[in-house]
């Protein structure tokens, strides 16, 4: 089953990550390299990426059969995604084992959601 490990950025993440060394960043930075590696390694590993700064995204909709992308996002939230492992990984148990890797659980917390399952859905 696949499982999303989500890293959030908010005010607490962002004040420890002013506490941290430079030679601390670095190895922050080394361990979410060298985790998607172990993943890759075990074979669960889907996906991994880190996102860009949120000022930089773009809603997208659809009126009238035109597409608008407008400056985003709008939401008044302190908090933004900024990063995720997508996993495919036999329980829950095992995703959280996972998630306990990501270097982010050693200073706030991350997140993990099974995704759904769509695969059988009939059209």
């Amino acid at each position: 089953m696949k499982y999303l490990i989500l890293i959030q950025s908010n005010e607490r993440s962002l004040a420890v990550w002013e506490t941290l060394s430079e030679q601390q960043r670095f190895e922050f930075g080394r361990g979410h390299l060298q985790l998607s590696e172990e993943m890759a390694k075990a074979g669960v590993l889907v996906s991994s990426e880190g996102l860009g700064d949120p000022s930089l995204a773009r809603w997208v909709s659809v009126r009238d059969g035109k597409t608008v992308a407008s400056d985003g996002p709008f939401a008044e939230v302190k908090e933004h995604l900024a990063g995720f492992y997508l996993i495919d990984v036999e329980s829950l148990d095992e995703a959280i084992g996972w998630a306990a890797k990501v270097p982010d659980a050693a200073y706030t917390e991350v997140e993990v959601r099974p995704v759904l399952d769509m695969s059988e859905w009939e059209f």
